[in-house]
C-alpha cells in the first residue's frame, strides 16, 4: 500500500472522474490511453493507496509519462490539485523502484550534490562551455557518443559567455526614484543556460524603480528534485532559500522561471509539517512574484525603443496552469512599441520540456513538441517568447526541427531591448 498525506488523499477523493481533463492532457491526446490521463493516473494512485494495485512496470510507466504540466488543473471543475498528488506519489514510490546503481548515483549527485551548490554548478558549466567552444560537443555528436536526447538538446543549448551570478552585483540600484526593494532568484539552470536573461531581468527591474538584491547564498528552488520524486532534497533547498531571502528584508522576491516560481509559491505546502519553517514559508510565499506578474501589475515605465517583430507568446505551463498568470505577460509585451502579438491555438499546451522530461521521455516529448510547433509555424512569427528556461530550450529545438528562422526569447529579453539593453539571444 502507498502512504500519502491527508491533503493528497482529500484531493484524490475530490476527483469525480468527469473526464473534462482528458483533452487538456498532452499525453492522453498523443496516446489515447486512459492510464495516461489525469483521471486514469488518479485512479491508479488510489488503487496503490488502497492496496488494490502494485507499483509494477506498467503502473509506474503511466505515472512516469505524466508531464506534470498541470493543464488538468485549469480544466478541472472540482479544483483538484493534481500536481501535488503526482509529486507526492512519485516521492512515496521512489524507495520501491528498482533503479540501476548508476541511475540512482546520478540522481543523488545531481539533486543533492550539484543543484544545491550553485558555485559547483557554475564550475561544471564553465567546463561544458569550454568543451563547446573547442567543438567537442559537435565531435561527440558526429561520433554518436551522446545519448540521443542529450545530443538533440546539445545542438540548441550553447552556454552563454557569462552567467548571471558572475556578472551581477549583489546590489543594483534603482534607476531614478526607488519604488521597490526586491530580491532576484537567479536559479540554477536559468543562471548557467540563460545568464544574459538574468542580467536583463535585473536591468528591467532597476529601470522600473527597483533596488535589486542578488543574494549570493541562494540555491536551486528545488523544482527538479520535487518533480522527480525527491521531496527531501527539495525541502532542504526550500529551507535555505527561505532563510536567505527573508533575511534580505525585501518587498518582493522576483523569479523569471515559471517552474521555479510555481515551486517557490508552494513552499508553504512542502514545509507544512515542519514546525520550524511552516510560518516562515508562508511569509516567504507571500512575497514571491513572477517577473511578468510583477511588471504587469505595476505602473510600467514606458519603453521608448521599438522592436519591430511579429511575436508569438507561448504560455509556460507552470505560469499559466501552476500560477494562473496569463494576462500579465501579454500586457507587458503589448506595451513594447513595434511588437505585433500573434495568437496561436493551444498557446497554453505543454511544449514537452517539463523539467528533465525531454531527456527521460524523449520520443513522447518530441511528439508533444511537434504539435506545438505546427501551430506556431502557421502564425509565421519572427520571435517566439516564453517565460521558462526549459521551454526556451525545447522551443529552440522545435524551431530547428521544423526549419523555422526565429529567435526564442524570454519576455524580459524583449522588454530589455526596448529599454536600450542588449536583451538575450
Amino acid at each position: 500500500m502507498l502512504s500519502l498525506s491527508q491533503r493528497s488523499l482529500t484531493q484524490i477523493e475530490t476527483c469525480v472522474h468527469c473526464g473534462l481533463c482528458l483533452e487538456s492532457c498532452p499525453t492522453y491526446r498523443e496516446l489515447g490511453v486512459e492510464g495516461d490521463s489525469p483521471r486514469g493516473r488518479i485512479h491508479l494512485i488510489r488503487s496503490l493507496v488502497q492496496g488494490l494495485a502494485e507499483p509494477d512496470e506498467a503502473v509506474l510507466g503511466h505515472l512516469d509519462r505524466c508531464l506534470a504540466c498541470r493543464a488538468c488543473e485549469s480544466a478541472c471543475p472540482s479544483g483538484v490539485k493534481y500536481g501535488a498528488i503526482i509529486e507526492e506519489a512519485r516521492d512515496a514510490l521512489e524507495p520501491r523502484r528498482q533503479r540501476r546503481y548508476w541511475s540512482s548515483a546520478v540522481r543523488r549527485l545531481f539533486f543533492r550534490g550539484v543543484l544545491p551548490r550553485p558555485r559547483r554548478l557554475r564550475r561544471i558549466a564553465r567546463t561544458v562551455r569550454l568543451a563547446q567552444r573547442m567543438g567537442l560537443d559537435r565531435l561527440a555528436r558526429r561520433m554518436n557518443l551522446l545519448p540521443k536526447p542529450v545530443a538533440a538538446l546539445s545542438e540548441v543549448a550553447a552556454l552563454p559567455p557569462v552567467f548571471g551570478q558572475d556578472a551581477l552585483p549583489e546590489r543594483l540600484p534603482a534607476v531614478g526614484e526607488a519604488r521597490y526593494r526586491v530580491a532576484l532568484l537567479t536559479g540554477c539552470v536559468m543562471d548557467v543556460a540563460f545568464g544574459p536573461t538574468n542580467i536583463a531581468t535585473a536591468r528591467v527591474l532597476a529601470a522600473n524603480g527597483c533596488e535589486v538584491l542578488v543574494p549570493r547564498e541562494q540555491t536551486c528552488c528545488g523544482a527538479l528534485p520535487l518533480h522527480a520524486g525527491d521531496r527531501a532534497a527539495a525541502a532542504a533547498m526550500a529551507r535555505r532559500n527561505i532563510d536567505v531571502f527573508l533575511a534580505a528584508g525585501v518587498d518582493f522576491i522576483i523569479v523569471n522561471a515559471a517552474g521555479c516560481g510555481s515551486t517557490l509559491k508552494e513552499y508553504d505546502v512542502l514545509l507544512a509539517g515542519d514546525p520550524a519553517y511552516a510560518e516562515k514559508a508562508r511569509q516567504f510565499v507571500a512575497k514571491v512574484r513572477d517577473v511578468t506578474e510583477f511588471l504587469g501589475e505595476i505602473d510600467l515605465v514606458p519603453p521608448q525603443g521599438r522592436v519591430e517583430a511579429d511575436v508569438v507568446y507561448q504560455d509556460a505551463c507552470h505560469l499559466a496552469h501552476g500560477q494562473g498568470i496569463r494576462l500579465q505577460p501579454r500586457k507587458v509585451l503589448s506595451q513594447i512599441p513595434g511588437v505585433r502579438l500573434r495568437p496561436v491555438p493551444e498557446s497554453d499546451a505543454c511544449c514537452g520540456s517539463a523539467g528533465i522530461y525531454n531527456l527521460v521521455q524523449h520520443e513522447l516529448s518530441l511528439a508533444v513538441l511537434d504539435r506545438k510547433m505546427e501551430h506556431i509555424a502557421a502564425a509565421r512569427p519572427q520571435i517566439i517568447v516564453t517565460a521558462n528556461p526549459g521551454c526556451m530550450l525545447q522551443l529552440r529545438l522545435g524551431a530547428k526541427r521544423h526549419g523555422l528562422d526565429v529567435e526564442v526569447l524570454h519576455v524580459v529579453d524583449l522588454l530589455d531591448r526596448a529599454y536600450g539593453g542588449k536583451g538575450a539571444g
